[in-house]
């Protein structure tokens, strides 16, 4: 097996038993005080007797005298083990005391000669958890980008910033979740597992249940349940959901990723877009990107970009004619840029010729589109969810919202008409050249659309790469706690090592 237990600690281990001491005791104080509460309440608190609980990430002096930086998830704060203030059994800890170790400290709060904040150890020093890896070199955090998504967890205590990014990402879904409670939304939840994949155009994951002996997929997008909801009465919804595609790995794509997406009756995708805008302001206020002025700006990939609303707003046959010079209605010229670009509709119809005009759109003008910036009106046979538009059935109520150069968001005003869903159902399935193509109609979908579904605005956001802008991070994985990799070579075969591990007390 690799070699997680270090020699020193395993004998720092056993000398902790033989001094009578528990390693992993089940209690820890109830009571403690937080390093950063600590620090900004030192005047009201100073001459108090504190707790203070966390992992030592610095140790100095030894014989009579001993400072350690302990860390909670606050921050840090010194503690002041003296050996004329605590007990000789509390005090023989510290020879077998390592880096990475939690503990507990009582004492008294003040401050040293040079004006440092510290608890003077004079109750209770009590070692909580024995660390038996060695954290990073120096105390300075692992650098190599593989190493710290792979072991994130020695990431977040060794590398402040990084574990200040994650808090930053939980404060914006809870902002966002929070605009939707007031706009009287209800949070649901709605199954992970599907029979049949729908919702989007994506390869799932799929997987057997033994009892049913059934085929499953893991869902691609929870978009069909959430619209059943409609159906049966409750007008607003939203869920923040982990879906799966089972595609490559890129800077902006993670085979599981969190997505947001909300339904609501009486409405359409303008207010869809309305509310859309509202999530990414406060989105953006609780990842800290207010200015002094008020003013919303994010740095992402050395470029800044302004998030104070309203957003700018265009047609898609317009982002189109403005980047390419085609007009959308001139099949010859899309023909000729086409071939100038290889790419070919398939033989099947409409859907096959606006699909490949939609490759078009992505390769030549996605990347002109920065952002913030909503595209309206896109081509109804590309969009089967959606309501064709009454004005020109062309083009569908449909936009997609781009910022820092991806595509963030998706929302329609949602098909309610059963026939027609059934008839967009069916030439999906029958579009053999498609392979992301749903391979079978959901029938109890249209049902439950026959039984009536109000009109209704519909739309589902990237949480993560919404977060990757706002916090300015190039790629996916530096705001997934646990993004999948490769397997890691020799992890869990005898006597291997993790591989790029640069380990020391």
């Amino acid at each position: 097996m690799p070699e997680f237990f270090h020699p020193d600690r395993l004998q720092k281990l056993a000398d902790l038993q033989a001094l009578g001491a528990d390693p992993y005791p089940a209690r820890s104080p109830q009571e403690r005080d937080r390093a950063a509460t600590l620090s900004a309440c030192f005047e009201q608190r100073e001459g108090h007797t504190v707790t203070i609980c966390g992992r030592v990430s610095g140790r100095r002096g030894y014989g009579k005298l001993a400072f350690l930086d302990v860390q909670d998830e606050s921050g840090r704060i010194q503690a002041c083990l003296q050996k004329d203030r605590l007990s000789a059994d509390d005090f023989a800890l510290l020879k077998v005391l390592n880096l990475g170790d939690f503990v507990a400290v009582t004492g008294e709060l003040s401050k040293t000669k040079v004006g440092e904040i510290t608890v003077f150890g004079d109750g209770d020093f009590t070692i909580l958890t024995k660390a038996l890896e060695n954290p990073p070199e120096k105390w300075h955090g692992l650098a190599d980008s593989e190493l710290r998504a792979r072991q994130r967890y020695v990431d977040l205590f060794s590398n402040p910033d990084v574990r200040e990014d994650f808090l930053r990402r939980s404060a914006v879904i809870t902002a966002m979740r929070r605009v939707f409670l007031e706009h009287n939304y209800h949070e649901v939840e709605t199954p992970v597992l599907h029979p049949i994949y729908g919702g989007a155009s994506a390869r799932p994951f799929l997987t057997h249940h033994n009892s049913l002996d059934m085929t499953l997929y893991l869902r691609i997008a929870p978009e069909l349940y959430l619209k059943r909801l409609l159906v049966g009465g409750i007008e607003r919804v939203f869920e923040f959901a982990r879906v799966f595609r089972n595609e490559g790995l890129s800077p902006r794509h993670n085979p599981e990723f969190t997505m947001v997406e909300f339904y609501q009756a009486y409405s359409d995708y303008q207010g869809m877009l309305a509310l859309t805008e509202e999530l990414v302001v406060a989105a953006a206020r609780a990842a800290g990107l207010e200015g002094g002025d008020g003013s919303l700006k994010a740095m992402f990939r050395e470029q800044e970009y302004d998030l104070t609303p309203p957003f700018a707003r265009v047609r898609y046959a317009d982002a189109f004619l403005e980047h390419t010079g085609i007009d959308l209605l001139d099949r010859q010229a899309l023909a000729d840029k086409m071939a100038e670009h290889e790419v070919a509709p398939a033989d099947g119809g409409d859907y096959a010729w606006w699909k490949a005009v939609n490759e078009l759109f992505e390769r030549l003008v996605e990347p002109e589109l920065p952002g913030p910036v909503f595209v309206t009106d896109y081509p109804a046979a590309i969009c089967p969810l959606a309501k064709p538009s009454a004005s020109d059935p062309v083009w569908a109520e449909r936009f997609e919202f781009f910022l820092g150069g991806m595509e963030l968001a998706n929302a329609f005003s949602e098909l309610n008409d059963p026939q027609l869903q059934l008839q967009k159902f069916e030439q999906q399935v029958a579009d053999k050249d498609d392979p992301e193509a749903p391979n079978q109609v959901d029938w109890d979908y249209v049902r439950a659309l026959a039984y009536g579904m109000p009109p209704a605005g519909g739309c589902g956001i990237g949480v993560d790469r919404l977060i990757m802008v706002l916090l300015g991070k190039d790629t996916i994985r530096d705001v997934l706690l646990f993004p999948h990799m490769r397997a890691e070579e020799g992890l869990g075969e005898a006597g291997e090592e993790v591989a790029g591990a640069q380990l020391s007390e």
